[in-house]
């Protein structure tokens, strides 16, 4: 059973299901029950056609639950008068669908999981291990979401802008997770993928070439269950291919003019994956684009704090750790008590040499994490920090 053909011909069937005057949440509905049938039956009996096998299985659900019979018979006469889509038709489908998920008429988290649902055919269990929330927190949110889009068109404007937004968030939510939850980030990946065959506009092809850059680096990432940042990591097991193939989508990009902060940020990422060694980071360039992501922002400390908190970083590379730690004090106090500030600080400070107060730094930081994952990492750099003492030394983080 190919697992990776179900979840391309998910968004394809819905979008047809649409296209008959479904509705949404009927639509996804009996795909998914489609999807069950099809399963079970597959592996015995696997059809010459997946796709029309799937869009007759679903139609046939929804007729199942149709209350009238001439609602039953239309639906059935729709499906046997429409022409097989081709290629090209199937991957307008999935950007269609990819749309109409990421509208905003949804919170963000929302039209992730029903992007993640819909267009890459995840299971709602599986959503809820990527959100850490219980299935049926997750079902509500899904049939809330579905809700909200009934009467909405299939071809209703989009805002690319939403659609990168959504993508981005689900790769992160991917990419930050452990390794069970990495399948999200590659999803991202494919949808993005699909999204740049379709756009011209460069910030497409700049998200793309962001994820890649990271996503080069997913396997030194997390070793043995612990996070291993990113001046620590093997930079052996980077794929040098994935990093090759970002730098050339991103050079594309950049190339037109019409710089974005998907562009800028994948600029920054590639400086890093060119690095041989941490120590070779090439810090004065990394902290030039970090200057020109800022500039993107009307007001960039309420509206990118943590644009903000990685050009400190920088700022202590090429500056010294006490500019940096003078740059982390630009973050409004609404956001003092989040653990990435207490963790950028805890970092420059032992970058300083100030090993006990980077311990109590990266302790009330470790108490504010709500990730276990970095949680144990910060606590981990506490206890190196308090054990290495004040005339100590600690590689960085």
């Amino acid at each position: 059973m190919d697992e990776g053909l179900l979840r391309a011909l998910v968004p394809q069937v819905i979008t047809a299901l649409l296209r008959r005057g479904a509705d949404f949440a009927s639509a996804e509905d009996a795909v998914q029950e489609a999807l069950i049938d099809a399963l079970r039956t597959w592996p015995t009996d696997p059809p010459r056609d997946p796709r029309a096998w799937l869009t007759t299985a679903a139609v046939h659900r929804l007729t199942d639950a149709a209350r009238s019979e001439v609602a039953r018979r239309r639906r059935e006469e729709r499906v046997d008068e429409e022409p097989e889509p081709g290629p090209t038709e199937q991957a307008d489908d999935t950007l269609l669908l990819l749309f109409l998920c990421a509208s905003p008429e949804l919170s963000p988290t929302s039209a992730v999981a029903l992007t993640l649902r819909a267009v890459a055919g995840l299971t709602t269990r599986e959503i809820a291990d990527a959100f850490l929330v219980p299935e049926a927190t997750m079902a509500q949110r899904i049939s809330r979401a579905k809700a909200t889009l009934r009467d909405r068109r299939l071809d209703a404007p989009a805002d690319v802008a939403v659609v990168l937004h959504v993508l981005h968030l689900a790769y992160t939510t991917g990419h930050q997770g452990s390794d069970e939850r990495h399948d999200l980030a590659r999803e991202a990946i494919r949808l993005t993928r699909q999204l740049v065959l379709a756009s011209p506009e460069p910030e497409v092809r700049g998200l793309l070439a962001l994820m890649l850059l990271h996503h080069a680096r997913h396997r030194a990432r997390v070793v043995d269950g612990r996070l291993v940042p990113l001046d620590e990591q093997d930079r052996a097991l980077w794929d040098r291919a994935e990093v090759a193939e970002g730098v050339r989508i991103l050079q594309g990009a950049l190339g037109e003019h019409r710089r974005g902060r998907f562009q800028v940020e994948a600029a920054i990422a590639a400086l890093h994956d060119d690095a041989a060694t941490s120590g070779e980071t090439d810090w004065p360039q990394i902290l030039s684009w970090y200057d020109e992501l800022l500039a993107l922002s009307v007001d960039p400390v309420r509206d990118d704090p943590a644009a903000v908190l990685s050009r400190a970083v920088a700022v202590g590379h090429v500056l010294g750790a006490s500019a940096g730690l003078l740059e982390v004090e630009r973050v409004g106090p609404e956001l003092k008590g989040r653990h990435r500030v207490d963790a950028t600080r805890a970092y420059l400070l032992r970058l300083a040499g100030d090993l006990p107060a980077a311990a109590e730094a990266y302790a009330r930081a470790a108490e504010r994490c709500t990730s276990t994952l970095e949680r144990d990492h910060l606590v981990r750099q506490a206890a190196l920090a308090q054990a290495a003492g004040p005339a100590g030394h600690v590689n960085g983080t």
